[in-house]
């Protein structure tokens, strides 16, 4: 099957003391860097420090190689990612399968890396393993099942990065819903993919069985 998007470049290894602004985009491409947090300073953030500024300033911010991105969404971006967590939401609640967060929801995927999906499920299976309550401290989980609106701040590089962090992590489906193309690329694994064009259905595959959005729509005009 095809990918959207292409393999990582080169590895990046500098020390946070030898960073450079070269340094990050060559990690996450031409990434506006009013994105990339100063504070703490590139390569030294900690989970506390993305929890602190979620907590502080209401921003959530994606933790990598000690480095901390803002995670931004565009208005209608952002209407497409509540109003696909609100069917999934009614979905899995009346059949008992699990949880759906949304994109305040930080996703611990491995020591020192969180990713913030802008739809995630989790299954009842993994929720058993981790305790949520109001106010707690960050937890390991890995939804599975993540869903991205590509805004435009978003890069190529930026999206297959998160992509393999999924799936190493251990997510089984992920969709990157292209608000400009109207279209959604389905992935069971980094390079296995389905692009789903609009009139068409989606479907929650093996993850989700019986789950399903009409792409027309999802794409509508908003009213």
């Amino acid at each position: 099957m095809s990918t959207v998007l292409e393999p990582p470049q080169t590895a990046w290894e500098p020390t946070p003391a030898e960073l450079t602004l070269g340094d990050l985009v060559e990690k996450f491409g031409p990434i506006p860097l009013s994105r990339i947090r100063m504070s703490p300073f590139p390569g030294t953030a900690t989970e506390d420090d993305a929890v602190a500024i979620q907590d502080r300033e209401n921003r959530s911010c994606e933790l990598i190689d000690g480095i901390l991105v803002e995670k931004t969404v565009g208005m209608f971006e952002s209407h497409l990612a509540v109003l696909i967590g609100s069917l999934l939401s009614e979905f899995v609640r009346s059949r008992g399968l699990g949880a759906v967060f949304g994109a305040d929801g930080m996703m611990k995927l491995s020591p020192g890396l969180i990713r913030i999906p802008d739809v995630s499920y989790v299954s009842n299976e993994r929720l058993s393993k981790v305790r949520i309550v109001p106010q707690g401290p960050l937890v390991p989980l890995v939804p599975n099942f993540a869903v991205e609106v590509l805004s435009r701040g978003n890069t190529q590089k930026e999206m297959q990065d998160k992509l393999e962090d999924f799936f190493q992590a251990g997510v089984e489906l992920v969709w990157y819903v292209d608000t400009r193309k109207e279209s959604v690329a389905v992935y069971t694994a980094v390079d296995q993919m389905n692009l789903i064009k609009s009139p068409a259905v989606l479907d929650g595959g093996t993850v989700l069985p019986g789950f399903s959005i009409e792409l027309k729509t999802l794409f509508a005009p908003v009213v």
